[in-house]
């Protein structure tokens, strides 16, 4: 993983890069023009944006229930905005889900349980937006037949719907349970990650939760990106282009070489939204403010990281 000095370098020099070679930036698209209406779309972007927050909450809390994590949901949404405010603020791509998983094991005395909580979470959201492309794709034909646009947002779905298989293939290995099983220190929360991919095998029901809370969430960040659309002055995104191209987006910018996304995420939406017709800095004025209301709603977590990391009381799940 980079350093928080090369990743902001290399997210400087690929906002530079995307604003040389971009094939119709236009510098005046950047700010775009207001009306009566770019306030309302404005607040309901920060307000879905918040409202994604409550529902990956809910995947989460979805998914400690289904291992017998207990927890009050609004302790859990105190810990999820307090790791929002760390990855957000803190020059790490990994302090918040750090600090969630310490928090969690420290209100359960599972700390096992609860770091496979937290990355199964995670690859809970690894599922659905490679589903959300692909049937994007299956249902429009005039996006398949965009070429490259298709072909990325294709490609990366398949892959990261690969890279999630293969993740639960080896994990899920019973061999593997057994290797780890046998050691303590950090191992034992590998075999932590192991058993708790074998209960939700085992409970079909708290999956389809989990999943169900996890389309929840993703369905919200595309329409919190539908509303950051029409504030830049960007018409015409419908279900099935937000559908298609936005979980792409949301799959590249969490690659572990650019700060926060920045370079990443605007470099793919001018790929991916070029040939609709949408101008290049528009669709470079989209991405930023995609990432300033993340940053934003992200503020409500200070409170939670100073105040809300007492123990708390009350019935706790026993230990691996």
């Amino acid at each position: 993983m980079l350093r928080i000095a090369p990743r902001v370098a290399i997210s400087v020099g690929l906002l530079a890069l995307l604003v040389w070679q971009a094939p119709s930036f236009d510098a005046d698209e950047l700010w775009p023009d207001f009306n009566s209406a770019t306030p309302w779309w404005l607040a309901g972007a920060f307000a879905l944006t918040v409202g994604a927050n409550v529902a990956a909450t809910a995947r989460w809390y979805e998914v400690a229930s289904a291992l017998g994590l207990q927890v009050r949901p609004r302790r859990m949404f105190s810990h999820y905005m307090a790791g929002m405010f760390i990855s957000n603020f803190v020059p790490t791509t990994v302090g918040g889900d750090v600090l969630r998983m310490s928090r969690l094991a420290s209100d359960t005395d599972d700390g096992p349980h609860s770091f496979a909580s937290v990355l199964l979470e995670r690859l809970s959201g690894w599922i659905v937006l490679p589903v959300f492309t692909l049937v994007g794709l299956g249902l429009d034909e005039e996006l398949r037949g965009l070429g490259a646009p298709a072909r990325v947002a294709a490609i990366t779905a398949g892959l990261t719907l690969l890279a999630l298989v293969l993740i639960v293939v080896l994990v899920g290995n019973q061999r593997f349970g057994k290797l780890v099983g046998r050691h303590q220190g950090w191992v034992r929360f590998a075999n932590g990650l192991h058993t708790g991919i074998d209960e939700l095998r085992a409970k079909p029901r708290d999956t389809g939760r989990v999943v169900a809370t996890a389309f929840a969430y993703q369905a919200v960040l595309l329409a919190a990106a539908g509303c950051a659309a029409k504030v830049v002055g960007i018409d015409g995104l419908g279900p099935t282009e937000l559908m298609t191209f936005i979980p792409a987006v949301l799959i590249i910018q969490v690659l572990p070489i650019a700060l926060g996304g920045l370079g990443l995420r605007e470099g793919a939406l001018v790929l991916f939204l070029h040939d609709l017709g949408v101008g290049d800095g528009r669709a470079i004025a989209m991405g930023l403010l995609l990432y300033f209301l993340t940053v934003a709603a992200s503020l409500m977590g200070l409170p939670a990281l100073v105040f809300a990391g007492r123990r708390q009381s009350g019935k706790r799940s026993k230990p691996l």
